[in-house]
């Protein structure tokens, strides 16, 4: 039996990733290690961070494969608003690999401004785009120091830019479909999609919060201090 589609609201959207962030951020499911916790974990193995990155990147497309790893658990079951299980596990998954690159990155993610750029992430391809039509301008890279000084405006412009980029990245592949006719192949070509999406999100941390190549600018002229 095929269940009815559940509409994506920006609202809903934005709660979601609230509460992954939290989640993320301060632990609360079963079996599943903090962004902190996580990004140390590969910190300790020695390397670079870029390659620490990469390995920590790599780990998390295997459990994006298997998007409906994390449905069922306590925290899934109680989320705060209606959105299906394999969305809000995926995306758990992904703001925490993001979160976990970030302080991988020297990044304080307590901050509100880390927390709306690892959302930015999540828009994959394109992040920089959203970043660029926020109407700020950053130098060699995603400055440290600096990022205190974006303006709420600015950060509420991108929170909303990436809320309505995610509904139309998930409403286009039918995620928020609650019901499949044949779960079984359906999980199956879900996870494949999830986990290329993983890898490119993945990449983009690290280009905006790693090496900074996200954001880099050719002609200096067009840098805007922050």
């Amino acid at each position: 039996m095929i269940k009815e589609k559940k509409s994506l609201t920006h609202d809903a959207i934005m709660k979601t990733l609230d509460w992954s962030y939290d989640k993320a951020l301060n632990g609360g499911i079963p079996g599943m290690d903090t962004a902190i916790e996580l990004a140390d974990s590969y910190m300790k193995k020695g390397g670079s961070v870029l390659d620490n990155s990469t390995s920590l990147i790599k780990w998390q497309n295997t459990k994006s494969a298997t998007s409906g790893f994390l449905t069922g658990l306590g925290g899934i079951v109680t989320l705060p608003v209606a959105v299906p299980a394999n969305l809000a596990s995926v995306l758990l998954v992904q703001v925490r690999m993001i979160a976990a690159i970030a302080h991988m990155g020297g990044y304080d993610l307590k901050d509100d401004q880390v927390k709306t750029f690892v959302f930015t992430c999540l828009a994959g391809n394109s992040a920089k785009e959203i970043i660029k039509n926020s109407g700020i301008q950053f130098g060699r890279k995603l400055a440290i120091s600096g990022i205190k000084k974006i303006p709420f405006t600015i950060i509420n412009k991108i929170n909303r830019a990436v809320g309505f980029r995610l509904i139309t990245k998930f409403g286009g592949k039918g995620i928020i479909n609650l019901g499949k006719m044949v779960p079984i192949a359906g999980g199956i070509l879900g996870g494949t999609l999830d986990a290329v999406s993983t890898n490119i999100i993945g990449k983009t941390a690290q280009k905006l919060f790693i090496d900074g190549s996200l954001i880099q600018k050719n002609n200096d002229s067009t840098i805007i201090d922050i």
